[in-house]
This record gives C-alpha cells, structure tokens and sequence, in this order.
C-alpha cells in the first residue's frame, strides 16, 4: 500500500510539474578565487548573524513570534522596513486562518528586487515560531527553526543589492559583458517570508494572471501566465546554524541546482575563506548520479511544489536536536557554521544571478588613479567585518 501511495505522490508531482515552464538547467558562470575573496569582503558575513550583536539581524528575530502577537509584529515590520530601506518592492500577504486555538491573524512577506522583471528566483523561510500553549515552552525562539535563515536572507538581501543594481544598469545601457548570460540579466531575486499558512500564498499565486510580457517564457501562447509560472526556482532553508548539518538533494529535476550550493561550499574551502578545520566534514550528502526521488520533507514549500514550481529544500537531516524544544536558541547556533552558510548562499545566488563583484586589482587601480588626479587619498573601505505541527518527516524518511 506505502510503494502505491508514494507512486501516486510521484506521478502528481510529474503531471503539474507539466503545467509549469521547462526553463531548463543552465551554466553558472564560477567566480573565481579573486572573486570569491572580494564577495565575502563586501560585508562581513557574521556580523548580522550574531545573536550577541544587539543590532544583528538575527538579534532582532530570536525572540518568541508566534503569529498574532505583537513580538510577531515586530520581526514582521522589521522585516519589511529592512528590505524598504533597500528600495524592494514589498508585499504583505494578510490573510485570517483557523488554528486549534481560534482564528488568527497571519501575513506572509514578500519582497522583489524588480517587480518588472519577467522571471523569479525565491529564496525563502517561515519567520513565526511555533506556537507552544505552556511555560517554558510557550517561549520558543526557534533559532534554527528559522530564525537564522531569516537574518541569512536579510543579509544576502543587502549583500546582493547593489551588485543587482550594477547589473540592471548595465542591461539598462546594452552593455552585458560577452560572458554574461542574458537569462540571468532577466531574472530578480524574489524573498518569502512566510507566517503560519504558506498554502494561502500558493493559491493566491496560482489563480492570478499576468498581463503579457515579451519576456516570459510560456508553454505555448495560450497558456496565460500566473505569479507561480514566472518562478524559476524555489529554494527553501529551514532548521539550519546547528553545528555539523546534513543536507541532501531531494528531487531530481533540482539536483543540477544542489550541486551548484556543493560547487560553492568546495570551492571556498579550497580558497581557505572557510574555515574546514573549524566546520569539520561537508555540509552536504555526497549524491549519486542515478540518485532518484523516493520522498520529502513536509514544509513550506509543499503547496508550491503540488503546483508543479520547482523546489531545492536546504534543510538539516537528521533534524538538529533541539527541534521543537527550548533549546532551540542562540546556544544551539554554531558561528563558523552561520558564516558558512552566509557565504555558501551568496556565491550560489551571485553565480544563479550573473553577478560580479568589482575586482580587487581593479579597485586598486583606480585608487590609484584618483591618488593622482585628486591628490588625495581616498580608500573604499568594506565592511569585514514550530510552529507547523504538520512539519514533521515524512513516513519514509527515518528522522532522529
């Protein structure tokens, strides 16, 4: 009964995949060594991953959030003022569910770099915490359920903003270098943050239509275009900034999209911009070229992928062990592994969205040059520095 079940599960998944564009597998360009060094350099990746830090990211978000309350209040509106700050476009998903306790208030955040742009890529995370009905557990932070890989997104946000603002002048003036590939120079990076119901947001997206745009890439010309149908790839994090994770590649059609996050984990180590005597082991589960689908986790990303949108899930497996406990707080964060984690996901989206930081040599030369014309010194100076009940493993997964 389990193996037709499951079968059942993966000729659905197969059927809607089909409603959705094949947009295809495509070249990351690589940074190289020089480039890997000057994107860590852009802005220190620990610092707004630092639970001590009163003005970390992640500072703000670990505390108690479960939704309709006011601490959920006020990660949501530090969620949207952050990324306002950044001039993206943001979306407030308001809607009212009913939970065991009654009917509450839930809003999932959305922000776009470009609204205009013909095709998505979502980086998401669930921000409210599990709601607990007793003491002590009714203060839960969920440090790694998700509070860091909130302040991971903020982070890559700000990090990424203006290389993508680099980018869309250089579309703006016809001027893409020969190696850059013009689908990326078409894609925006697109930021969920999601509270209590994702299967709203799923829906909402499903039965909206687009006006056209000559840039969309449709199955046919009769095909109207929906919010879900201009996203490239879903990529979900949850349950990560524990010491040591496990991550594995969950679906065939995304693995091409794991091995590009393995790629920029070995790649950095290599550049000794991780630390690998620090991190231990690989973060990710060595895949097999023949490696099939046989389940998922359930999590936020269900309702998007029953709707055909393709999925890579980055979550720890085994879970870490504080899950759903009051352990899950900064002490259950490991540094070097949010630093990693930071920098893994900035050379993936860097590399997904054709960006380049400036040359180190280059920026030399031209202080240099200012040197010389302006007599003066002028230096660029960087900055180093349970919610779902129903997220549980799923039956075929042997969870610890």
């Amino acid at each position: 009964m389990f193996l037709w079940l499951l079968l059942g599960i993966l000729l659905r998944h197969a059927a809607l995949s089909r409603c959705m564009p094949d947009l295809g597998e495509r070249a990351f360009p690589a940074l190289s060594s020089t480039q890997l060094s000057d994107l860590a350099k852009l802005r220190d990746p620990l610092k707004n991953l630092n639970p001590s830090e009163p003005t970390s990211h992640l500072h703000k978000i670990l505390i108690p959030r479960t939704p309709d309350t006011e601490n959920h209040t006020l990660v949501r509106n530090y969620l949207v003022s952050t990324l306002r700050n950044l001039k993206w476009h943001i979306e407030e998903d308001r809607f009212v569910s009913t939970t065991p306790y009654g009917p509450k208030n839930f809003t999932n955040v959305i922000a776009t770099k470009d609204p205009d742009a013909p095709r998505r890529v979502v980086l998401a995370a669930h921000f409210d915490s599990k709601f607990f009905p007793a003491y002590p557990l009714d203060q839960f932070v969920g440090a790694t359920d998700s509070a860091a890989p909130c302040a991971i997104i903020l982070d890559i946000a700000e990090t990424l903003d203006p290389l993508l603002d680099a980018r869309a002048k250089r579309v703006e003036q016809n001027e893409l270098n020969p190696d850059e590939d013009e689908d990326a120079a078409e894609t925006t990076l697109q930021l969920i943050f999601f509270d209590g119901e994702e299967a709203h947001l799923a829906e909402t997206w499903a039965t909206t239509y687009l006006p056209p745009h000559p840039k969309r890439r449709l199955l046919s010309a009769s095909t109207p275009a929906t919010p879900l149908s201009t996203i490239e790839h879903f990529v979900l994090l949850d349950l990560l900034g524990a010491a040591h994770p496990l991550v594995r590649s969950f679906f065939p059609d995304t693995a091409w999209l794991f091995d590009a996050l393995v790629s920029a984990e070995r790649r950095l180590r290599e550049a000794h911009i991780l630390d690998a005597a620090a991190l231990g082991a690989s973060f990710f589960r060595p895949r097999a070229a023949a490696d099939v689908s046989l389940g998922y986790m359930g999590d936020d990303h269900i309702p998007f992928l029953h709707r055909g949108v393709s999925v890579l899930h980055v979550i720890a497996e085994p879970f870490p062990r504080v899950w759903h406990t009051i352990g899950d707080n900064a002490t259950a964060l490991d540094l070097p592994t949010l630093r990693a984690w930071n920098l893994i996901f900035r050379v993936f989206f860097a590399e997904y969205l054709g960006l380049h930081p400036e040359p180190s040599k280059r920026r030399e030369e031209c202080g240099h040059e200012r040197k010389k014309e302006e007599s003066t010194v002028v230096q660029e100076v960087y900055e180093i520095d349970g919610r779902h009940p129903d997220r549980q493993p799923a039956p075929e997964l042997d969870q610890t």
